[in-house]
Parts: C-alpha cells; sequence; structure tokens
C-alpha cells in the first residue's frame, strides 16, 4: 500500500523569529541577517527563514508584496553568509529597490560591501575579477567559472587587500569586496578563481583544510569550528525608494568572524617583525 506524502503548504507561514532590525519603516525594514538563516523556503528548507520571521513580523501588510513565495525580497544571502539585507514592505518599495539591485550601482547610489577571510596572500592591494558565472556541470549545488563565456553570466567583483596575516607555512587575507553584479555563490567562486578562496568555505575550499593543519593551534580552533565561510555583509546602501534618501547601514562582524579577526591580529604582517 502506498502512503501519500503530507501536503505541503503553498505559501510561507509566520514565525516568531527573533530579528535584528538595523532600520524598519512603513516602506521596508533592513535587517542583519544571522549565519544559518536561509532567506526564503525552498525544498529542504520550508520554515525558518527570514521570510517566515518576516511575515510575522511585519503581518498581512507584507502578503503578496513581490510574490507568494518570497514576500518582501529583493536580493539574497547564502544561507551561511551573514549580514545587511533590506527587504520591501509595500509594492512600490518593492519595485524600487528591485530596479536598483537589477542596475546594481551602476548610475544609481546602490552599494554593497562584504568582508572576507581569504587563504594566501594576495599581493594586490586592489583588483577587479571580470569572470562569467554559471552552474557547474559536475555539481549542480555549485557555480563555477565559465572559461568559454558559453551559459555564464556577466560576473564582476572589486577587492582590496586590507590585512595581511601569516607566519611559516600558511597566510590569511582580509578582503573588502563590491560586487558589480549579483550572481549566486559570487565572491566565493571569484575568490576561488584566483587562487584565494575563502577560509572554511565548505563547498569551494575543501582542498585547504590541510592548510589548517598548519595554523597555531588557537587559530586551528577557530577555523575548524566556523563551520561556513568567512564572509559577511557588512555594508549596504541604497536610495529610500519612497522618499528618495540616500541610506547606509553598517553591521559589524559576528562574534564567529570577530574572533577569527582577533585571533589573526598577532599575525599581522605589517606590524615589524612578524610574518616572514
Amino acid at each position: 500500500m502506498l502512503t501519500a506524502p503530507e501536503p505541503v503548504e503553498a505559501e510561507p507561514m509566520p514565525e516568531a523569529i527573533p530579528l535584528d532590525i538595523l532600520f524598519e519603516d512603513e516602506h521596508l525594514i533592513v535587517v542583519n541577517k544571522p549565519v544559518g538563516m536561509v532567506v526564503h523556503p525552498a525544498p529542504g528548507s520550508l520554515t525558518g527563514t527570514l521570510v517566515n520571521a518576516l511575515l510575522y513580523h511585519c503581518g498581512d501588510s507584507l502578503v503578496g508584496i513581490g510574490g507568494v513565495k518570497r514576500p518582501g525580497i529583493v536580493h539574497r544571502l547564502d544561507k551561511d553568509t551573514s549580514g545587511v539585507m533590506v527587504a520591501a514592505k509595500t509594492e512600490r518599495a518593492h519595485a524600487g529597490l528591485s530596479a536598483q539591485f537589477a542596475d546594481h550601482g551602476r548610475t544609481g547610489p546602490l552599494h554593497r560591501l562584504y568582508i572576507a577571510f581569504a587563504w594566501g596572500r594576495v599581493q594586490q592591494a586592489r583588483g577587479t575579477v571580470n569572470a562569467p558565472l554559471g552552474r557547474d556541470a559536475a555539481n549542480r549545488l555549485k557555480q563555477a567559472v565559465r572559461r568559454d563565456g558559453r551559459d555564464g553570466r556577466e560576473a564582476i567583483t572589486h577587492y582590496a587587500a586590507e590585512a595581511r596575516y601569516g607566519a611559516e607555512g600558511w597566510d590569511i587575507t582580509r578582503l573588502s569586496c563590491e560586487l558589480e553584479t549579483g550572481r549566486t555563490h559570487q565572491i566565493r567562486v571569484h575568490m576561488t578563481h584566483i587562487g584565494h578562496p575563502l577560509v572554511a568555505d565548505p563547498i569551494y575550499a575543501p582542498g585547504f583544510a590541510t592548510k589548517a593543519n598548519k595554523l597555531p593551534d588557537d587559530l586551528r580552533d577557530i577555523v575548524q569550528t566556523l563551520g561556513r565561510q568567512a564572509l559577511h555583509a557588512a555594508e549596504l546602501g541604497f536610495e529610500h525608494p519612497a522618499t528618495g534618501e540616500e541610506m547606509f547601514f553598517e553591521a559589524p562582524l559576528p562574534d564567529d568572524l570577530a574572533a577569527l579577526e582577533n585571533a589573526l591580529d598577532s599575525y599581522d604582517l605589517s606590524r615589524p617583525g612578524v610574518g616572514t
């Protein structure tokens, strides 16, 4: 006898999940998304998402804004990337914010800056990765640079080396990354593409697990327990879709990445006598 599975709700349901709210008015809400929170329901993550939390917090006013399954959502962060996000509370705000994210800040004030910790010593003070991205043919959970340009979408990441840390056998660089496009896993794939995958990235840096073994004990413990890519959406700027005011928000490094940075400070290569 066959047993039919329980029906799944077609629409996300409100859930009483705490939110770290940076700003809110009748048009939009800005939050600091924690590590481990999926942005919207999807197979395997039907509950506990940012959308579920927003529906509870905002009430019926959010239902259906921009679509039934992803109400209010105008951009995304990976589940294990923390940081600043904005969501729309009205159709007008959704249209205005969506247009800014589609433009990627090329003609408007949209600004997105991420802090990343990457393996290796990034020599250039500043650089740009311009490499189209598409789904990895060998693993549909991954994105990949499409070297031949086929089946790839334009992807441009600007980066700056803010600090370099190291000792014998290892190097780590703190980067700030600004997006000129917004593709899935963009920073993670682009940094891997130039030979500097993000620290503790479980998808794009598995070959660097042995590198972690060369770290001092305190650093090794932190890196091995991160359990997620060392990436944080630190800054978000945009034009308020109703008032026209330029808005800017920051989110400090979460505790896990702050602990990593504090441990790395002892190995800052800009300090005399440190490193090789």
